[in-house]
């Protein structure tokens, strides 16, 4: 059965779902809402939205992840969910979450 949003790509359809998300969602949650196979993809794709945003009007928002242990937070040059804490060697990360929203 065809939805109304078959005929959207995927990276299409992350920006809609996050544009319309009134909390802001980890990769994991856009995978499982899309039905993408591995988070990387996400990830990747969420790097192409966020450069190709410069353009567009509107902007990729990033909360970025954060240590549940120390509370270091990660700051991050491409999205990715980092794997230990540099200060504290913690795998207990928060992982980063993502919205979409108009600029201003």
């Amino acid at each position: 059965m065809q939805t109304d949003f078959d005929f959207l790509s995927v990276r299409e359809k992350i920006v809609i779902l996050l544009k319309y998300s009134e909390k802001p969602l980890t990769a994991k949650d856009i995978k499982k809402n899309l039905g993408i196979k591995r988070e990387k993809e996400v990830y990747e794709h969420l790097y192409h939205i966020a450069k190709s945003s410069k353009h567009k009007n509107y902007q990729l928002v990033v909360y970025l992840p954060y240590c549940r242990d120390c509370g270091y937070v990660f700051n991050l040059d491409i999205p990715k969910k980092p794997s230990k804490c540099p200060r504290c060697k913690s795998e207990n990360i928060e992982p980063p979450k993502f919205l979409i929203r108009d600029k201003r």
